[in-house]
């Protein structure tokens, strides 16, 4: 009986002091990252930030939406740091790299007041140039963001990040990160069933094709790519050959979705290509999943929700996420928890339950590294820094009928007298709707084009009240405001940044010009804080501290 005893005792010590330390885990979850960094578009995430984050042992991840029009801009901005035309000189391909330069490139930047030139919106039947430009920009995007200056490797692991509503650059995105040996695909705002399969093909050089999701539900549209015709048709058919396949990791909100996608993915292997989660909840900024019960008219855009009293989407307890439950039904796979995660305590109680850690993207957002326009990011601090700032879960905002967050800064589109003065346009169309036309051909509506335009394809009008162009709005947080010089307007900004918003304040620091500012790897340093300071203690062998641990992290347990 004695020694039962002992051995129950020896056996629960062990699991206590696992959970103390947040250190052992049911997989090896050190060879994984604790933190991700979120991959915030359009091009908040840059490389500039996501190498940063992954040099500090941890995640760096780009935004790859709309990176093909982003990567034109830079051009005919004069790519004035060298660093778009550093990444197309390591292309296998350079005959592709100077069609895209002389098309786009301009010595020196077109001029503030001069309209960008555009690239032709997508379609389900994409020309060899637009397909050349979106792999070339998600291509130098990821290998900025894995390289160091010198064009040496930084060794870190860089993820990309990609909307599963945007559908058509799906394919080509993917395979220009891979080209570029991406680590990571990390999709959310959507069920990305079939991105796995892709992933399998793309990386065997072989046809893939995506299903397209049209608002009436008709079947039979898609996106196809062959690797092989493109090669062909670029000119260097013997480019067309195996590449490494990245993991990826699906953004979920629910146990039931996580579940739903291990047995449907179309990948290979027990779990069908999928190696990972992250379990995203409603404070996290851009856009959020919808609270249960909300139901949706996706023709009209009109939902029946329970609102607060500032409109907001009302989430309960039914949209939080059983940690314990999740890890039991996930088969083992790493997940990280994602909104309002940005705390060392918090990464300690995710490792606790047998998660990998934490994605954090408001605080990257505002770091020194990101691509958001310097100047606007200097004025969010210096007010977080005297005051609260405000956001709005808005779920009339994006054309998508997401609720989408938004931070409230006068100026921007999120002040209704700016918002009256824009001109309706729909230029880039990313975030369109697609639907079967009467004469069977794939259609494209967008809510927040000219309100006759969209009703004419078949749309309603509840659908265009309060709709913002996303497209356009973040294009220009990055300093990259389309001018349009026949309507007299230049974009405006719509900044998006989750509810923790003003706890970026605990990392901010004065220069000597007075501005406030912080760096990503302040973040990370303090992510991993708690986790590191337990670390040490184990390896010093601190008994009190120790003992103290372990009697604190078994009441967390047990309460």
């Amino acid at each position: 009986m004695k020694f039962a005893t002992l051995l129950l005792i020896a056996a629960l010590s062990t699991v206590f002091l696992s959970r103390a330390f947040c250190y052992e885990s049911p997989l090896p979850h050190r060879s994984l990252p604790h933190v991700i960094q979120g991959g915030m578009g359009i091009r908040i995430s840059n490389w500039e930030l996501a190498r940063e984050v992954s040099k500090a042992g941890e995640l760096g991840v780009v935004s790859g939406t709309a990176m093909d029009t982003v990567f034109v801009r830079e051009l005919q901005n004069g790519d004035p740091e060298g660093s778009m035309r550093q990444a197309l000189a390591s292309f296998p391909d350079q005959g592709m790299t100077q069609r895209i330069m002389d098309k786009y490139y301009m010595e020196g930047g077109k001029g503030a007041r001069k309209p960008y030139k555009s690239l032709p919106m997508w379609t389900d039947k994409p020309s060899q140039h637009l397909l050349e430009t979106c792999i070339l920009a998600n291509y130098c995007e990821v290998w900025l963001a894995k390289h160091n200056d010198d064009s040496t490797p930084t060794g870190g692991l860089v993820g990309l990040n990609l909307l599963t509503k945007v559908q058509l650059p799906t394919i080509a995105s993917l395979y220009g990160a891979m080209l570029a040996e991406v680590d990571y695909i990390i999709m959310g705002a959507g069920i990305p069933m079939k991105i796995p399969g892709i992933l399998d093909s793309l990386s065997k050089c072989k046809d893939c094709e995506l299903p397209i999701d049209t608002v009436d539900k008709t079947d039979g549209f898609s996106m196809k790519f062959c690797p092989k015709a493109f090669w062909e048709a670029s000119g260097r058919p013997d480019l067309c050959h195996e590449i490494k396949r990245p993991n990826f990791v699906p953004i979920v909100s629910s146990v039931v979705l996580a579940q739903s996608m291990l047995k449907r993915a179309t990948g290979e292997g027990p779990t069908n290509g999928i190696d990972g989660f992250v379990v995203e909840l409603s404070t996290a900024g851009g856009h959020n999943a919808p609270p249960r019960g909300f139901r949706y008219d996706a023709k009209a855009k009109t939902h029946t929700a329970d609102l607060n009293e500032r409109g907001e989407p009302v989430y309960g307890a039914k949209d939080t996420v059983n940690l314990q439950k999740f890890a039991k039904a996930t088969k083992g796979l790493p997940f990280w928890l994602a909104g309002s995660y940005a705390d060392p305590e918090k990464l300690c109680e995710v490792l606790k339950v047998g998660g990998a850690g934490v994605q954090v993207g408001t605080t990257f957002a505002l770091a020194k590294e990101s691509g958001m326009e310097s100047n606007t990011k200097k004025g969010i601090l210096k007010t977080i820094a005297e005051k609260e700032m405000d956001v709005f879960t808005d779920p009339m905002c994006s054309p998508t009928g997401f609720p989408f967050k938004v931070l409230e800064l006068e100026g921007s589109l999120s002040d209704g007298q700016v918002y009256d003065d824009r001109p309706r346009t729909c230029n880039l169309g990313y975030l369109r709707d697609m639907y079967k036309r009467d004469d069977g051909k794939l259609g494209f509506r967008c809510a927040s084009e000219p309100v006759d335009a969209y009703l004419k394809k078949g749309g309603e009008v509840e659908a265009t009240r309060g709709r913002k162009c996303l497209c356009n709005a973040l294009c220009a947080n990055v300093g990259m405001p389309q001018v349009n010089n026949k309507e007299g307007y230049t974009e405006e900004m719509l900044i998006t940044l989750g509810d923790n918003v003003n706890e970026c304040r605990r990392f901010l620091k004065q220069d000597e010009n007075g501005d406030w500012g912080y760096g990503a790897k302040d973040v990370v340093d303090y992510l991993l804080s708690e986790f590191n300071a337990r670390d040490m203690l184990k390896k010093e062998g601190n008994a009190n501290a120790f003992s103290e641990a372990v009697e604190r992290d078994f009441q967390i347990t047990t309460n």
